[in-house]
């Protein structure tokens, strides 16, 4: 990563310091993929060396997530939901049927409730990956102060932190 004139930031192509390795070359490496060694692998799209590294291009889908995340945080959003509820009560004495009626309000909750998870999940989880890329980033830049500093053991913990999050497991093994 080097700095231009102007401030903006490019890719370098060397190594980043004697005998050190990128962040995203260590995690490519750690994910064991079996490839040989010395063979190059391309890191995944979201695996960014630092946050300046990351796209700016965000797809359609994705805008479509964050616009229905922020409409559906909202308190208004909340009242609408409160006055379907109550709109739909007293709907009972033109419908007639118990069973019609449950059914309305059961399939709008249902549709709204599947398809709200599916754009949130969307949400979150580009939240929590950059987030983890910003972290990384932090834990990278700080291996290679202590290191600079002349604390090497701490510098090999920081970096074996980055990309934990990928070779960590959930039930705690």
């Amino acid at each position: 990563m080097t700095t231009t004139s102007k401030g903006t930031r490019s890719k370098s192509t060397g190594s980043t310091g004697a005998g050190s390795k990128t962040a995203g070359s260590k995690r490519a490496e750690s994910k064991g993929t079996g490839s040989k060694k010395g063979e190059s692998q391309t890191p995944r799209s979201h695996d960014a060396e630092m946050p300046g590294d990351v796209s700016e291009h965000v797809g359609w889908f994705d805008k479509f997530a964050t616009g229905a995340s922020r409409f559906v945080s909202r308190a208004w959003f909340f009242a609408f939901c409160v006055i379907l509820v109550v709109v739909w009560a007293p709907s009972i004495t033109l419908i007639h049927s118990i069973s019609t009626w449950q059914l309305i309000i059961n399939t709008l909750t249902t549709i709204i409730t599947f398809l709200l998870v599916a754009l949130l999940q969307n949400t979150q989880e580009r939240s929590d990956r950059a987030t983890q890329d910003k972290l990384n980033a932090i834990s990278a830049a700080l291996a290679k102060m202590a290191s600079a500093q002349g604390h090497p053991k701490d510098a090999d913990e920081l970096r074996a932190a980055v990309g934990l999050e990928e070779r960590e497991s959930s039930d705690g093994k």
